[in-house]
């Protein structure tokens, strides 16, 4: 199977295909050629009379018998990858000699084909590979063009159609499992990545209590030796915003612990914007940063849960912060999208993001910062999606990056 990593799950099911290939591959091969070369001669007017003393003749059984144990061989080697390959050109090999020394020079006209031929089309898409689909199916048709060529005969073109077609039925199968297999996998990466967090937001509830009375202790201590040691004020406000930092941590972890239950009413999303600008603004301008705010139209009522909507704000309006070390400026518009929904874009000046960074954007500990969780983000999509919105960024590296947030009106229960 096309795979990345050869688990031993997947080196079973590989050996299970192959050698079910092979019993297959075996028990059509001579049950063909007994119907061919002595049933069919005996009892209609078809078949060889005398496939022994045309072609290969009797060194065709052992040749083909050969490949068989080569394969085994392989097999037991734990080469399962090479083995499929191996057989499909041994064979190929075998019954193009085969037919050349049949009908080269002579007068007989080219009928071949075998349907362990078929089998080899229609069994491909079970080793779900791509590139051993198309060895076989090209091997084949080469095969036939091949003869083709060398004998001077168009009796090739009634195989080589035959080939395509169930090369076509065996490609569109293949592209089913492809689909099946990158579905089952998606359900699969879900089911653990919720798994995870559910693991994650139980022990975050407990940490966080644990971590949160002591910190409340520590910033009170650090506040009192503030006020008694004014020579030293230098350090106890860095240690203050250390701490401060450590709550909002804290209180992300706590997020993904409590069970998200937003009381939705009818706010205003321009005084949303404003309540968190009126935050933002002075750490803006302690980084050298300006704000702007644009409404282009009067803006109706929004059913949202006012206070996880200025947290998703205060989220990327930091982000855009800390992404602007050198200072610019930062562009809040408000707009309706249509009819039904408002759309709310913030446009930094910033470092940008790198197109490979992005898709992991939002994924729980995944940061871009030195110091960052990778929290902040994944709470913010985790809102949008709660409100039933959408949250889309468009970023170029050394130009900024422009994060867009929409949401519907009216929430549809």
């Amino acid at each position: 199977m096309e795979i990345s990593s050869k688990g031993p799950k997947l080196i079973y099911e590989e050996k299970k295909a192959i050698k079910l290939f092979l019993w297959l591959f075996y028990f059509l091969f001579f049950l063909y050629d007994l119907a061919w070369n002595v049933i069919l001669p005996r009892y209609t007017d078809y078949g060889d009379f005398e496939p022994l003393n045309s072609g290969l003749g009797i060194w065709l059984y052992p040749l083909v018998l050969i490949l068989l144990l080569v394969s085994l061989y392989l097999i037991k080697k734990n080469e399962l990858y090479i083995v499929k390959y191996f057989f499909l050109i041994g064979y190929i090999l075998i019954d193009l000699v085969d037919n050349l020394l049949r009908y080269y020079g002579t007068s007989r006209t080219f009928a071949s084909g075998s349907v362990v031929e078929l089998l080899f089309l229609i069994f491909s898409p079970v080793f779900v590979n791509k590139i051993y689909f198309w060895t076989t199916s090209i091997g084949i048709v080469l095969k036939y063009i091949l003869l083709g060529l060398i004998l001077s005969t168009a009796n090739v073109l009634p195989p080589i159609i035959i080939s395509m077609v169930i090369s076509a039925i065996a490609y569109i199968i293949l592209i089913r499992f492809y689909s099946y297999i990158n579905s089952l996998t998606n359900v699969h990466e879900e089911l653990r990545q919720k798994e995870k967090l559910a693991v994650i937001g139980q022990m975050a509830t407990v940490i966080g209590h644990e971590i949160r009375n002591p910190l409340s202790a520590l910033k009170g201590f650090t506040q009192l030796q503030l006020e008694n040691n004014m020579q030293t004020k230098n350090y106890y406000p860095i240690m203050i915003q250390e701490i401060d930092r450590i709550n909002v941590i804290v209180d992300d972890l706590m997020y993904l612990g409590r069970p998200r239950r937003i009381q939705f009413e009818k706010n205003s999303m321009e005084e949303i914007i404003d309540y968190t600008l009126s935050i933002m603004r002075q750490q803006a301008k302690d980084h050298g940063i300006k704000i702007e705010k644009a409404v282009t139209e009067p803006l109706p009522l929004i059913e949202c849960g006012e206070k996880q909507l200025k947290q998703v704000f205060i989220n990327l309006l930091k982000n855009a912060i800390e992404a602007m070390p050198n200072g610019g400026l930062i562009r809040i518009q408000i707009k309706m999208a249509d009819k039904e929904k408002l759309l709310v874009a913030v446009e930094d000046e910033g470092c940008g993001i790198a197109d490979e960074t992005v898709q992991n954007l939002g994924m729980p500990f995944y940061s871009t910062k030195e110091d960052g969780t990778g929290l902040g983000f994944y709470i913010t999509k985790q809102i949008i999606g709660d409100h039933k919105g959408e949250i889309k960024i468009a970023t170029k590296l050394g130009k900024g990056t422009t994060v867009e947030v929409e949401l519907p009106l009216i929430q549809k229960y």
